[in-house]
């Protein structure tokens, strides 16, 4: 079963390293539930030791799973496109009789009774639950012990660092991150992975640690766009419904900014993002130039006032409690979110809502299309840092879902992706419109 994962890393997966091909196998009796367990297992031994993604491999427990799972096949029972598909929990997240630690040794032996609703959506769907992936410490910057798979030198990014890292090295085939600024796209670009952030409210929090409880998502990292909607179609409190075929003789319309982006983005990385669109405009999209609709940097300073302010009001009777447990850069947010004043507050969740109506007014003037950016302003940064999220953070702030898929290697060859931003609402078309992009930059570089 090596032969299936046995090469990863690498930026765009063959039909069998993703979970509707792996899922093709499956439903032809060619593997088992155990065999593709197995085959994950085997890249856990082979990586696990340089990448550090786990906090906690529960082996035995997901091979009962899987057995299970056999043998419901076995007897007629399909679940999904989930049936038997290994995945990893990000440690915020709570799954029943494993601790979640939040990145934190106060929390390390605290065995959690119940799954969150986002485990026991995955559960009722099929999916065998392998562990818990690392965290930064309470999912903010700090660096995380996880290294990442294309560079051990390299930052995996952060906060769902463990997240990432496990999918791109084929230790399981999908797993749930969450983002409050970036810790979704960041490190699935950072790992090579897709990623995406759903809509503010699409997929329930219960039993996931808040952070800042107005901009808290969770989502799901995978190997492809196909399979972040198999995953988010259990996981979003609405179903998507019936699958559908990526029709790839409709080019979709996009918009691109320019201001911010463009003056942000490392020279290195700009090579790569314009040979993206330019495989886009080959294939027939149409990309519109769209002048920023706000300004960027009065986002990035609102998305910290109500960020550290949330985390301050959350976390700061634990600070003062455990401070041994806050490593120095969420201590230094937590400080600061204690000076936020109120008005200051306030107005930044006003703001929120008017700026969305500027980017839907923005969005109008070439048809509602997602918009396309890079998804991170760089390659992966040294493991001293888990890198910048400005631009991440926005659509964050906005509540705006996003979705991130690789594209290219720059020069240092590192890993890029492209970032889509849609609108609440319409993440089926969205999810279609993400898709027939990936396929297009994909059939660019293998035609």
């Amino acid at each position: 079963m090596s032969s299936l994962l046995g090469d990863l890393p690498r930026l765009f997966p063959r039909p069998e390293q993703t979970i509707a091909g792996i899922g093709r196998l499956l439903r032809q009796r060619e593997v088992s539930c155990v065999d593709i367990l197995n085959a994950c297992l085997e890249q856990v031994d082979a990586w696990e030791s340089k990448v550090h993604a786990w906090v906690v491999l529960d082996r035995k427990g997901a091979m009962a799973q899987a057995r299970a799972l056999d043998e419901e096949l076995r007897l007629g029972n399909d679940r999904g496109p989930l049936h038997g598909i290994p995945m990893g929990i990000k440690d915020i997240i709570d799954v029943e009789g494993l601790p979640t630690a939040c990145g934190a040794k106060r929390w390390a032996n605290r065995i959690v009774e119940k799954d969150a609703d986002v485990v026991a959506r995955l559960r009722s769907a099929g999916a065998v639950i392998m562990g818990k992936t690392v965290t930064t410490p309470y999912a903010w910057i700090d660096p995380p012990p996880t290294r990442n798979p294309w560079n051990l030198d390299r930052s995996p990014g952060g906060s769902s660092s463990g997240s990432a890292a496990a999918v791109a090295c084929g230790m399981c085939y999908a797993a749930i991150g969450t983002q409050t600024g970036g810790s979704i796209t960041r490190p699935a670009s950072f790992c090579g992975v897709a990623g995406m952030k759903p809509a503010f409210k699409s997929v329930s929090k219960l039993g996931v640690l808040r952070f800042a409880s107005s901009l808290d998502h969770v989502g799901p990292l995978a190997r492809s766009v196909a399979d972040l909607r198999a995953v988010f179609d259990v996981i979003c409190c609405e179903r998507l419904g019936e699958g559908y075929e990526v029709d790839q003789h409709f080019p979709p319309h996009l918009g691109r900014l320019r201001g911010f982006f463009d003056r942000r983005i490392d020279p290195a990385a700009r090579p790569v993002f314009e040979a993206a669109l330019d495989a886009l405009t080959g294939q027939g999209v149409q990309i519109a130039e769209v002048d920023d609709p706000f300004d960027f940097e009065d986002i990035i300073r609102d998305h910290r006032w109500i960020m550290s302010a949330e985390a301050a009001n959350i976390h700061s009777a634990w600070l003062d409690e455990f401070p041994q447990d806050y490593p120095d850069r969420i201590r230094e947010l937590i400080l600061e979110g204690r000076l936020v004043m109120a008005l200051d507050y306030l107005a930044a969740r006003d703001r929120q809502v008017w700026e969305l109506v500027e980017l839907f007014r923005s969005m109008r003037c070439f048809g509602r299309g997602p918009i396309v950016t890079p998804a991170t302003i760089g390659t992966a940064t040294d493991p001293s840092t888990t890198g910048d999220p400005a631009f991440n953070s926005p659509w964050s702030f906005l509540g705006v879902p996003t979705v991130s898929f690789p594209v290219g290697l720059a020069a240092d060859r590192m890993p890029l992706s492209l970032q889509l931003v849609g609108i609440p609402l319409r993440e089926d078309n969205f999810l279609r419109i993400a898709e027939w992009c990936e396929t297009a930059i994909r059939n660019s570089h293998h035609p």
